[in-house]
């Protein structure tokens, strides 16, 4: 068996070299043509066509999404989804890597699929729109897209070669206060300020953030404050992003949200509207036998991942909802150096370079063998199952 599985791994090396002029290209014209949350049209199209060409089975707008979408190569299981983003930021592009991404879900499932020809199992292509905020993989995970997956993988550029995602929860709010309007001048007595409200609301939870656990904050915004200096305002409202380590976490800072958002409101005769604004992302809990097989896979490639440095955060991801209900791995390898950051300019002008090539070829052989793997290995399967349930437990 484990003749037969170097064997795969050979064959999957070889198509991934036989394809890589191809998946480059790929790469680079999502790069060139950058779409934006949940309007990714031309970038689905693009990568459902190879997948069709190719021999899967396309099942477009999953999830009641327009631009996401499910390719399937065998059936029933073991099953693996390979993940692909494509999204990208407004003003910015491909400032996260999503067009290396989506090439390396690509190629590693056309390599698994012309190597196994669904004999193993089921692979799929997924698509998952709008990382960048708008939550793809939450809907899917809610519409089923994952049940009856045995592992979920992708990789994710960036300015660390790191074995795993540190990757937190997160969820913005929308707070309203509502006030009375009156003249300031003429009738100050009158009036009940709901922008005043919303100003003693940041005080009080730059207060609390001195007490917060590391990797919990609060971070907000005011998005209406009034309509004239003359008139005391009636309504305010800001915006409120909140990240914690854990899902359990962010929940007890939300309580904590609407405990001073109320208590605000009672100390200055206001009315409180705490409602969530967005999808909630949660924490990524990281499938470590998975990820081991990739580093093993990805160190051919002279590419070594470490353990993320302890107290680092990366921001959250939709992948977080996905490894709730399945093993999940979520590698950063980097394609520049560590001074540098994503969401910048620099970063997506890195996306294009010769080191992305070089990173979108290894990423897209690791994956696909480590798909190998999960198809080909029940031990391996069995152990990711049993990690995955003892820490939900936890």
């Amino acid at each position: 068996m484990a003749r037969a599985l170097d064997d795969v791994h050979e064959d999957i090396r070889k198509e991934v070299a036989g394809r890589a002029g191809a998946l480059w290209d790929v790469a680079l014209r999502l790069h060139a043509d950058p779409e934006y949350a949940f309007a990714e049209h031309r970038a689905a199209a693009l990568l459902t066509g190879e997948l069709e060409r190719a021999g899967f089975a396309v099942d477009r707008g999953v999830a009641g999404m327009p631009t996401a979408f499910s390719a399937r190569s065998g059936h029933g299981r073991p099953a693996v989804a390979l993940l692909l983003e494509y999204d990208a930021l407004p003003g910015l592009g491909h400032a996260c890597g999503h067009n290396l991404i989506a090439a390396a879900g690509l190629g590693a499932a056309l390599a698994v699929h012309a190597v196994l020809g669904g004999s193993a199992g089921c692979v799929l292509a997924v698509g998952t729109p709008a990382e960048e905020g708008g939550g793809g993989k939450a809907t899917e995970v809610d519409a089923g897209v994952f049940d009856g997956v045995d592992a979920a993988l992708m990789f994710h550029p960036g300015v660390y070669n790191w074995r795993r995602a540190p990757l937190t929860a997160q969820v913005q709010y929308r707070v309203a206060f509502h006030g009375r309007a009156a003249h300031p001048t003429g009738s100050p007595t009158e009036g009940i300020d709901a922008l005043a409200a919303l100003i003693e609301l940041f005080n009080v939870l730059a207060v609390l953030g001195r007490r917060l656990p590391e990797a919990s904050h609060v971070q907000g915004i005011v998005t209406h404050g009034g309509t004239a200096t003359n008139i005391v305002p009636e309504y305010a409202e800001g915006r409120f992003g909140l990240r914690a380590a854990t899902s359990r976490a962010l929940d007890e800072l939300t309580g904590r949200l609407r405990e001073c958002a109320e208590g605000v409101a009672r100390a200055t005769g206001t009315r409180a509207e705490v409602e969530r604004a967005t999808v909630r992302y949660d924490h990524f809990r990281d499938s470590d036998v998975l990820s081991d097989r990739f580093a093993g896979h990805l160190s051919r490639a002279g590419i070594a991942l470490t353990p993320p440095v302890p107290g680092v955060y990366l921001g959250s991801s939709d992948i977080g909802n996905v490894s709730t209900r399945v093993p999940a791995i979520h590698p950063f390898v980097a394609i520049m150096e560590e001074d540098g950051s994503d969401h910048t300019v620099e970063f997506a002008e890195a996306a294009a370079s010769e080191r992305a090539r070089e990173v979108l070829l290894a990423s897209t052989e690791a994956l696909a063998c480590t798909a190998a793997d999960v198809l080909l290995c029940p031990g391996l399967r069995e152990e990711a199952w049993a990690r995955h349930r003892a820490a939900a437990e936890r």
